[in-house]
């Protein structure tokens, strides 16, 4: 059984109209310059201490947090979903805060 999983970015075999833009640079991007972005990002990402401590497993505890070169795009629809769901996740907070 293979590994399946989800990409946002894509519906059946077909990029998503929202990600075209997105996908056209990153095909246009080389492999190596994506790889040395990527390397900058997670040095940037050490220096700065955007990590976690996992111990017991050996080696160096400190983590990268998990992250994605290219960003997440929403439809406005999709965009109004999500913004009331936070706004209604944030009230209850608020209230007992």
């Amino acid at each position: 059984m293979g590994t399946e999983y989800f990409n946002e970015m894509y519906h059946v075999d077909a990029v998503r109209a929202p990600y075209a833009r997105l996908e056209d640079w990153m095909r246009a991007m080389p492999a190596e310059c994506r790889a040395m972005k990527q390397a900058e990002a997670e040095a940037l990402f050490r220096r700065i201490g955007i990590t976690f401590a996992v111990y017991g497993e050996g080696g160096d505890p400190d983590r990268l947090i998990p992250f994605d070169m290219f960003p997440r795009v929403f439809t406005q629809g999709e965009w109004r979903r999500l913004e009331r769901g936070i706004k209604q996740r944030a009230r209850p907070q608020r209230l007992f805060a």
